[in-house]
């Protein structure tokens, strides 16, 4: 990354005091204390908390294959991921803003669900889970807010870069030592039912952008100005793929097997 590019985060150091921190819950741990490294142990032990508690419950309900749950998180941390954010930082506080909206209603929409079914306490702790996502967003959307401001070109042409490349969740590259197609399969039974839709990720893109008032910027470079065109044009466009390939849809497919449930095979 450019030099003055680096110099925009350390000047920032004092806003990020003000402005960020003051959507984490108490932390007193760690060692550095920029308000940067501050949030990021932060929002890292809060994201733990939620694995945790959701890991306790699948264990404590019984009705889950604990060891295949165990293999999965053992091979998605090995495995890591891939955002294609390269580092740098414009790329990665927009692909936070956009995932931790995207996990604010994945969340939420769970929590629903569970209520539908009569699971109340897992309607709790979605919905607790769902309210420190939204509270992550609002930090994220705050820090990329503040970059249009100071650097609404390289802002906008980070935006588009990261819409080109796609937002994957986090777990895209999870296996659980049998099904290599994983993650598709998962996120097709979550489109399915309502968890996490296309229409959902067509709906974030259309709230940022509008919460960036990405089409109202101005002075931009040419190059800036067709990123401009290109991200505040994308809403529409997904939506409209996503009918085409709605009302074209084939019957359902074979069932798959998730090792999760014991090899219950599930509709896609």
């Amino acid at each position: 990354m450019p030099p003055q590019k680096l110099e925009i985060f350390k000047s920032l150091e004092g806003w990020a005091e003000d402005n960020l921190l003051v959507h984490l819950k108490p932390d007193e741990t760690g060692a550095s204390l920029t308000s940067w490294a501050i949030w990021t142990r932060a929002w890292t032990a809060e994201e733990n908390r939620h694995g945790d508690l959701l890991n306790k419950y699948l264990y404590l309900s019984g009705r889950v294959d604990m060891k295949q749950i165990e293999k999965t998180i053992q091979y998605l941390i090995g495995s890591g991921m891939d955002p294609k954010t390269e580092n740098n930082p414009y790329l990665g506080f927009i692909y936070t803003s956009f995932q931790e909206r995207a996990t604010f209603i994945s969340h939420g929409n769970t929590a629903r669900l569970a209520k539908e079914h009569g699971d109340m306490k897992l309607a709790q702790i979605c919905g607790i889970i769902a309210a420190d996502e939204k509270r992550h967003e609002t930090a994220y959307t705050k820090i990329v807010e503040k970059l249009f401001e100071i650097d609404p070109d390289g802002t906008v042409l980070a935006l588009a870069d990261m819409m080109r490349k796609k937002i994957s969740m986090p777990a895209h590259l999870m296996f659980d030592g049998q099904d290599d197609n994983l993650f598709d399969n998962y996120s097709s039974v979550a489109q399915r039912i309502g968890v996490y839709t296309a229409k959902d990720y067509a709906d974030i893109l259309e709230f940022l952008v509008g919460r960036w008032k990405v089409e109202t910027l101005t002075g931009l470079s040419g190059e800036g100005n067709r990123a401009q065109e290109f991200v505040c044009g994308l809403p529409a466009r997904i939506r409209r793929l996503e009918e085409r390939a709605a009302g074209s849809a084939k019957q359902p497919s074979s069932p798959v097997p998730f090792s999760w449930i014991f090899g219950r095979e599930l509709v896609l």
